[in-house]
């Protein structure tokens, strides 16, 4: 029997990587809407002393300009990932944008703190919407290949580089235009991305018509909600105030409860079966460490470069920028390094790189020379952590139904959040209670390159053979090749 080897027209068009104007377009608002996210967690950080004099702020309640923001945008992931599926990405997507610019006009013109919190907390909620569907948007648009590896690899680049240009415009703003600027410069975004948006992107939804998890959305939202909260407050007053503990023990307790509940619902908001699966459960465990050991190495450089080294804050986000700019080349290269090895080998491979460099930056000290190290170190070591944050979405996602792709890229984003937030009070108040600061830096390194390099064994084993979830990614690499 003849066999017909010609390739289909699905097949030659995820072969195809290069993009038509309307391709590139598409790519634009949603890697926009990405972006204007990531600039949004760290813009507002050099700002914070002259925003809280300004608003009559104190010191302990100047951490719920960043806890406001976290908390709904965290814990409302899933449940806007999977609502996405159900009753339109596109739909959510536009309410998300238009919610967010809403919010960061309340925020630039807030009148007193009460007025600037709900404007982060609704900030916090649109993005909630914003990043699991684009993601969905984005991953339905472009073909499972190197067309899908390569718009991946623009949008994790773009978003490394939001919490990197953040940190140098925010600094650059508040000098010049003052604190609210910072916020009106997110509110341009959306005005910008949100005209462009309906005639562009196609509505996509599953075409089932399930009922929406109530109970699985109540106890995952209320869950992650508390987490995040415990997290956010320890990192700032520790994890001996009542509220914390209370709160750390809500968030496991409402988590079992979801996962009790998932496996005895017809239409789960969570798929125990795609948790089982090996790409799944060790592409996130290396997103999980890859964001929340990035970011811890970059809070306690910030502090050791402004106290150990004395660098303004203006020069220290010229030390962040030189990474952003070769996050921007491991970006372009990116999808050439995952076709030539495939996603689990270049997630394997980036991890154990992200470790080694955060070993190199233990031996900063106090002299001229380990600033140099220090930018070095960090700058390489983050073209590693975008080689994960890329390779992580392609491992997780392959082989997913385009009807489950907000459920996958939900907990992708999921993953990112709660990295992100985790990260610093868990290792960060390590240097910050430390009598001595540069020993505390030293400390978290060690720990830091130790979990990087422990998480990239795990995942290493758990992504070995060709079992259940891992044939998926192998099999995209070698479609890719």
């Amino acid at each position: 029997m003849a066999i017909d080897t010609s390739p289909t027209a699905p097949a030659r068009e995820a072969a195809d990587p290069r993009f038509t104007a309307r391709d590139k377009l598409v790519l634009f608002v949603l890697c926009a809407a990405q972006f204007m996210v990531a600039l949004d967690f760290s813009v507002l950080n050099v700002a914070l002393p002259v925003l809280g004099t300004d608003l009559g702020m104190s010191r302990s309640a100047l951490q719920w300009a960043v806890t406001a923001f976290a908390l709904p945008s965290g814990g409302f992931l899933l449940l806007f990932g999977r609502a996405g599926d159900l009753y339109g990405r596109r739909r959510l997507f536009l309410a998300g944008l238009a919610l967010f610019g809403a919010a960061s006009l309340l925020a630039t013109f807030a009148w007193d703190p009460a007025s600037f919190l709900a404007g982060r907390a609704l900030q916090g909620l649109g993005a909630a919407a914003i990043v699991p569907t684009g993601m969905s948007l984005l991953t339905t648009t472009f073909p499972e290949g190197p067309a899908r590896d390569r718009a991946l690899g623009i949008s994790g680049t773009l978003l490394s580089l939001g919490f990197t240009v953040g940190m140098v415009a925010g600094g650059v703003l508040t000098d010049v235009l003052g604190w609210r600027s910072t916020m009106g410069l997110l509110a341009l975004f959306a005005l910008i991305v949100l005209p462009l948006a309906p005639g562009l992107l196609p509505e996509s939804r599953t075409s089932a018509h399930p009922r929406l998890d109530v109970p699985g959305a109540v106890t995952v939202t209320g869950g992650l909600l508390s987490l995040i909260y415990a997290l956010s407050t320890a990192a700032d007053q520790g994890f001996g105030r009542t509220d914390v503990l209370v709160t750390l023990v809500a968030g496991v307790l409402l988590l079992a409860v979801f996962a009790v509940v998932e496996s005895r619902t017809e239409a789960p908001l969570v798929s125990l079966p795609m948790l089982r699966r090996r790409t799944v459960a060790w592409g996130n465990l290396g997103g999980l460490v890859t964001f929340s050991m990035m970011s811890t190495v970059v809070f306690v450089l910030t502090l050791y470069l402004q106290e150990v080294q004395s660098l303004s804050a203006f020069e220290t986000g010229l030390v962040f920028g030189v990474q952003g700019l070769l996050s921007v080349l491991a970006g372009a290269c990116a999808s050439k390094v995952i076709g030539r090895f495939g996603a689990r080998r270049t997630l394997v491979g980036s991890l154990a790189g992200q470790g080694v460099l955060t070993a190199a930056l233990t031996a900063v000290g106090q002299g001229g020379a380990s600033v140099w190290l220090a930018t070095a170190a960090v700058s390489l070591a983050s073209m590693c952590h975008l080689g994960v944050i890329i390779s992580y979405g392609l491992t997780v996602t392959s082989g997913v139904p385009d009807e489950e792709q907000g459920l996958a890229t939900g907990l992708v984003t999921s993953t990112q959040q709660v990295g992100v937030t985790v990260g610093i009070p868990l290792l960060g108040v390590l240097a910050t209670t430390s009598k001595d600061l540069l020993s505390g830096v030293h400390t978290v390194l060690v720990l830091d390159t130790a979990i990087v390099l422990g998480a990239a064994v795990l995942v290493a084993v758990g992504l070995r053979g060709r079992g259940k979830g891992s044939g998926a990614v192998e099999a995209e690499a070698v479609g890719a090749r």
